[in-house]
Formats: structure tokens, C-alpha cells, sequence
């Protein structure tokens, strides 16, 4: 059960960009407010579409469906899983949308971890050139970090996240109540992307992560599960409003994620390992490299491991990759989405909460086969 203080209320935060600006709403007991932003964001809506996690609570379901009750509703369920992520699938959306007469109007809400956002949002960009969408994040990860920013996409038989869009939602809801269902290894994916702002910008987030990274694991108090959702969400939105396509600041975004990225794809997207354990992975294999280029001190290394050791995150590559996948991942890796041209543009660690700017530290192929093979060594 989830500890947490009574008198909790609902925290907005707006994302602003140059084209529009919406809220974000974080709290227990969030989605209560679905009803009243719907009416005030989207007021000629008649049609709406959820598209569920499979593994979202019954409960969830029925009171999402109760809330938007004046409407016509369809429901579409779904397994999260990577494989969902393809245009095929986004196609059979989207046709089933046109058969039911959907309008530029009317609306698509996700409600689910990343997989479902993504592909929803995806759907939702490019049905009639943008219909509207709203975002209903239920795992970790997804609150802290995929549902806010606009990233849509599907993946490639290259690579993940190849195709997309940027399309903003009108909405998004984090309501903390969803994550009482989540088991401990979706706790331990979300805290990936939680760590990753604390070393990417937040020195004084890094320290209190540091100091209580047991307790946050047990991820069993509200007030600290909200603290951690807001500082987070505080943190992506300052990257979005600075560069909402991702031209060149908001790419620091994606420290850890090139390693993470191609250890997803040589292991063929398999649940042997998920996003956030395989963002944990890049992260250290990426402070490694650090180390190893001298951007970044021993010292710092060793701070960060001391929270891997003591909460026994994943931290190991060979852990899960064979020696022939583990040589692979250099070549996967040049398709991230970062790159623009035949070299794979890291973020690199200069100390916590200060990386190295992007496109700074390009490395072929060839020598980062080599870097790979110290770095997993120590």
C-alpha cells in the first residue's frame, strides 16, 4: 500500500512552447480533474477514443470511462510491448478511427506507460494531420519522463524510435494512485530516468537521490513519489521549452540513451531487459567513457556506482548480452537519432548535473568497439 499525507493536492505545471501550451497535472487523485479539462481544452469533442495498458486496473478503466460519460466512447486494449510500436499497427488504428467517423475534433487519450504513449501520440499526429490527444501516463517512467515533451514515434527494423513525430498533447495527467499496481521492477525502470535528470542538470537532486535511494525504491510514499514526478517533470520541461524539435540542447536528454538504444536493439527489444534497466546500463557504460576520455574523475564514477551497489541496479552488460551481441551494439548504434553523419554523437559527463554539449564527442564505429571492450572491464 501506498503511504501518503491526506491533505495532498493536485501541483500544474505549463509546458509553454512557441505553438501552443498545456498542462501537466501531478498529485493522487489527478484524474479526477479528466472531465473538466476535456469540457475546457477540447469543447467540440464528441468522439473519444482511450487506448488502454492491458495491465492498467479495472478500477482505472471504469472510472476513466465514468468521467467521460457524455461522450461516445471507444476503447482499444492493448499489450505494452515493442512490437506494438510498428506502422502496421499504428495503420489498423487509425483505420479503425476513420471507419468510426472520427473528426480533427474529436479525441485520443493514452492511458498506459511509454509504449502506449508513443504509439497513441503517433496515431494521433498524423490522423488527419493532428487530431487531438491527451496523455495518461501510468507507470514511473512514463510520468517522469516520456509523456511530457511531445515525442511520438514507432521503431524500425534498425532501430527504435526511428519513426516519428513531434506533437504536443493537449494534457497530460499524472495521477500517483496509478503507480500502487506497478511491481518492483517498473520502479526500478522509472528510477533510470529520475537519475538521469539529477546527473544530466540537478546537482542538489542528485544529492537527495543519493541520500534516499532505498526509500524511493520501495516506492511506497506518495510524498516522495510526488516530490520525485514534479523535480523530474520540472527538469524535461526546462529542456522542451528550449529546444522543442530537438535541434541541439534538448539531445542532452539523451545521456545514457545511445548505449541503452543499442543494447535494446541487439537484444531484439526481448523483456530479458527493458528501457529503464537499459538506460541504468548506458548511463554508466556512458560515465565510463567519460572516465576514459578524461572529461569526467574516477571519483565521480565511483559516487554514482555506490547507488547501483547498494540498491543492486542493473549495471552489468554482459549480464545480458553475449560477447557477439555485446560487439554489435556499435554498429546499431550509429542509427540513433542523434547522429548526422557516419559517427555516434555521444553525451558525455563532465561532473553531476553538467554534460558535455551535443555534438561534441563523436566516435566511429571502429574506436568505439575498442572503448566498449575496456570500459565493461571496470
Amino acid at each position: 500500500f501506498l503511504k501518503y499525507s491526506k491533505f495532498m493536492k493536485v501541483d500544474k505545471i505549463i509546458v509553454k512552447t512557441k505553438e501552443t501550451s498545456y498542462p501537466i497535472f501531478v498529485g493522487n487523485g489527478a484524474i479526477s480533474l479528466l472531465k473538466k479539462q476535456v469540457n475546457k481544452l477540447c469543447p467540440e469533442t464528441k468522439k473519444v477514443a482511450i487506448v488502454f495498458d492491458k495491465n492498467v486496473p479495472n478500477r482505472f478503466k471504469i472510472k476513466i470511462k465514468k468521467l467521460l460519460e457524455k461522450y461516445k466512447i471507444f476503447i482499444k486494449n492493448y499489450t505494452p510491448r515493442e512490437e506494438l510500436k510498428s506502422f502496421s499497427n499504428v495503420n489498423i488504428l487509425i483505420e479503425y478511427l476513420i471507419k468510426n467517423k472520427f473528426n480533427r475534433n474529436d479525441l485520443v487519450i493514452a492511458v498506459g506507460g511509454g509504449i502506449i504513449g508513443d504509439f497513441s501520440g503517433f496515431a494521433a499526429s498524423i490522423f488527419k494531420r493532428g487530431v487531438n490527444f491527451i496523455n495518461i501516463p501510468t507507470t514511473l517512467l512514463a510520468q517522469v519522463d516520456s509523456s511530457i515533451g511531445g515525442k511520438t514515434g514507432v521503431n524500425s527494423k534498425t532501430g527504435k524510435n526511428l519513426i516519428g513525430s513531434f506533437y504536443q498533447p493537449k494534457l497530460v495527467i499524472s495521477d500517483l494512485s496509478f503507480l500502487g499496481s506497478l511491481p518492483k521492477r517498473e520502479f526500478v525502470c522509472g528510477f533510470g530516468e529520475i537519475l538521469k535528470y539529477s546527473l544530466i542538470r540537478d546537482q542538489k537532486f542528485f544529492s537527495y537521490i543519493k541520500k534516499n535511494s532505498k526509500e524511493i525504491l520501495k516506492g511506497n510514499n506518495f510524498d516522495i513519489l510526488k516530490y520525485l514526478v514534479l523535480r523530474s517533470s520540472k527538469n524535461k520541461v526546462h529542456f522542451v521549452i528550449a529546444d522543442e524539435k530537438e535541434s541541439n540542447k534538448r539531445m542532452i536528454l539523451n545521456f545514457g540513451h545511445t548505449f541503452a538504444h543499442g543494447i535494446e536493439s541487439s537484444n531484439k527489444f526481448s523483456k530479458k531487459i527493458n528501457h529503464g534497466e537499459a538506460v541504468l546500463i548506458g548511463m554508466l557504460l556512458a560515465i565510463k567513457l567519460s572516465v576514459e576520455k578524461n572529461i569526467c574523475s574516477l571519483k565521480t564514477l565511483k559516487e554514482v556506482e555506490r547507488i547501483y551497489l547498494l540498491n543492486k541496479l542493473p549495471s552489468k552488460i554482459n549480464n545480458y548480452l553475449k560477447k557477439r551481441q555485446i560487439s554489435n551494439i556499435s554498429k546499431l548504434m550509429v542509427n540513433d537519432k542523434k547522429n548526422n553523419d557516419e559517427k555516434i554523437n555521444f553525451i558525455l559527463l563532465n561532473k553531476i548535473g553538467k554534460t558535455t554539449l551535443p555534438n561534441k564527442h563523436k566516435i566511429s564505429v571502429n574506436e568505439l568497439k575498442k572503448n566498449v571492450k575496456h570500459i565493461i572491464q571496470y
